[in-house]
């Protein structure tokens, strides 16, 4: 499966920013979906999962009730809607997708896609 993450940019604390993440396959439906990130000088870190039925979730701490996961089967897309950023919240977007539930870990990703830069900034 191959994946792309687009719609990165540069915002202002307290804005909201969408990312997408299509895959090439429809082989999409069967995975579990995450987004994970980087930022400078640190290990990437994991963000949220969504079953592949969509059904289950699952966030990091640092961004629950300001991210959401959620996926379109129909279209092979996975989003991630970001609310309330914060400059920590600066890092390059990667989205996944492993076979294994809840894929929170790079050893349960299967696939990574592109990165998408998102940066906060005044």
């Amino acid at each position: 499966v191959q994946l792309q993450a687009y719609g990165g940019g540069l915002v202002q604390p307290g804005d909201s920013l969408r990312l997408s993440c299509a895959a090439s396959e429809r082989t999409f439906k069967t995975y579990h979906m995450s987004w994970f990130r980087q930022a400078p000088g640190k290990e990437r870190e994991f963000m949220a999962a969504l079953y592949r039925l969509g059904t289950n979730t699952n966030y990091a701490n640092s961004v629950k009730g300001r991210f959401t996961i959620s996926r379109d089967n129909a279209k092979n897309t996975v989003y991630l809607q970001m609310n309330s950023l914060k400059p920590e919240d600066t890092a390059v977007y990667y989205c996944a997708a492993g076979s294994t539930w809840p894929p929170t870990t790079p050893t349960r990703v299967n696939f990574w896609g592109r990165g998408t830069q998102v940066t906060v900034s005044s």
